[in-house]
């Protein structure tokens, strides 16, 4: 098969290499979408994997081509999306359903073998069939927009709620997305990136702020809602994003930190104030649920899919093949052209 692998930091190669057998409860997925992630990119120009080589991608989806002894030979033909983590599912947040807090789990596409590949093996545990009228783009979208709605979630939007989303990103606006559904009253989003704010009024967001030209954020707020906004999400992982959600927050306010960090964070004695006198309730975000009893974002995320209440195609920016990809991800690391969602398609 075809696949992007990485052999060092900084060395992709689309070349071929040998198609993946299933082991023992495992599947094999023929991809047909996949989509590039924010985490993809210092993993492939700084940071590295866990090995080399190794074939990263981790947001896909396929049609299931194979299973492994005690696996399911049913899901062959079946459309499927899966999820990436693969827990140890012995520790103690596992026992728990609290997959994403699993203390020795592996992980497609960084750990293991993922997805920037015409063929992909993972556990048939991980592996979600698709419902009627989903489609392979929107389906290699649910990781995202599961790791957006449990963001949300965790940040208790209610009907009438101002929620302010800091970064216009993919997940910044599949959260902002997510708070509409949930009855947001107003939905404000906050980047210092004006090609970003463009591309959110296009698909639907028309209240944005960019504080590096606009100026005064907390005048602007007070227009659209006093004395604060209700929720604030940081979805960019940067230390003035963090300020800014905090500053943004009325008093009682509800904060939730989703983006990864870029480097260091530290944030201004001020900001500290913030979460002092305003007694704010700040929540961390990681990754999302995937089992019933915890909301099973992953399900949710494709049921809004199929009833067309939820549809992330519009944030797909860039469709390329296997042999264009790592001319795509080179255009998002070096930043030369604007871009949202870049998605590998393959035809096969």
């Amino acid at each position: 098969m075809k696949a992007c692998v990485l052999h060092a930091i900084n060395d992709l190669r689309c070349e071929t290499v040998p198609d993946p057998e299933p082991r023992g409860g495992e599947i094999v997925v023929q991809v047909k979408a996949c989509g590039v992630c924010g985490s993809d990119i210092p993993r492939i120009f700084s940071k590295g994997t866990y090995k080399f080589p190794t074939i990263p991608g981790h947001e896909f989806a396929g049609v299931v081509t194979a299973a492994g002894p005690g696996a399911d030979a049913s899901l062959v033909g079946k459309a499927v999306t899966v999820f990436p983590l693969i827990p140890c599912r012995k520790c103690p947040a596992c026992e728990t359903g609290a997959f994403a807090q699993c203390q020795d789990y592996d992980y497609l596409g960084s750990r293991s073998d993922g997805a920037f590949a015409q063929l992909v093996r993972a556990p048939q545990w991980n592996v979600i069939p698709l419902p009627d009228g989903v489609s392979f783009e929107q389906a290699a979208t649910t990781e995202p927009a599961a790791v957006a709605l449990h963001a949300v979630r965790l940040a208790a939007v209610e009907p009438g709620d101002v929620v302010l989303v800091v970064g216009a990103g993919p997940v910044g606006l599949m959260a902002a997305m997510w708070a509409r559904i949930s009855g947001a009253r107003e939905i404000l989003l906050v980047d210092i990136d004006p090609q970003k704010l463009e591309f959110a009024n296009t698909v639907g967001f028309e209240k944005t702020f960019n504080p590096a030209r606009d100026g005064g954020l907390a005048e602007w707020i007070s227009d659209i809602a006093q004395p604060g906004a209700d929720v604030t999400i940081d979805a960019a992982g940067a230390a003035p994003a963090v300020e800014t959600a905090l500053a943004a927050a009325r008093v009682f306010g509800r904060v939730v930190l989703l983006g990864n960090p870029a480097g260091e964070m530290k944030i201004s004695q001020e900001a500290w104030w913030a979460i002092l006198r305003k007694e704010l309730c700040l929540r961390g975000s990681w990754n999302s649920t995937r089992t019933q009893l915890r909301g099973d974002e992953w399900n949710t995320a494709l049921h809004f899919m199929a009833t067309g209440k939820f549809d992330p195609t519009p944030l797909i920016t860039h469709r390329v093949n296997l042999e264009k990809l790592p001319e795509a991800l080179n255009m998002m690391h070096e930043k030369t052209a604007f871009y949202n969602k870049v998605m590998t398609i393959n035809p096969r």
